[in-house]
């Protein structure tokens, strides 16, 4: 059950975090920095994410594997998440 939670948390901040970046990012010559900082911030999340639940990388694995799992699945599910919110956003005809 934890790990379910931990992905349902890394797949709600990976749909919320693309517009927040974009709030923080959507100015004269700083619109390239949008995804970056989006896909940075999904893998301290994932991080974060992968220490608080050592479900994700398996029962006694090492800190720094529990990091780098939770991180690469923060950057996973940060991609599903701008795919979901393009979908959410234009619908499937603007695909």
């Amino acid at each position: 059950m934890p790990r379910i939670l931990a992905y349902l948390v890394l797949l709600v901040a990976g749909i919320l975090s693309l517009p927040v970046a974009a709030a923080f990012f959507d100015g004269e010559g700083s619109e390239n920095w949008i995804l970056p900082a989006q896909l940075g911030g999904m893998a301290v999340i994932g991080a974060l994410v992968g220490v608080a639940t050592p479900a994700l990388a398996g029962e006694g694995a090492a800190t720094g594997k529990r990091v780098l799992v939770g991180a690469a699945l923060g950057l996973g599910l940060a991609l599903i998440g701008v795919v979901l919110f393009f979908l959410l956003l234009n619908g499937f005809d603007g695909a």
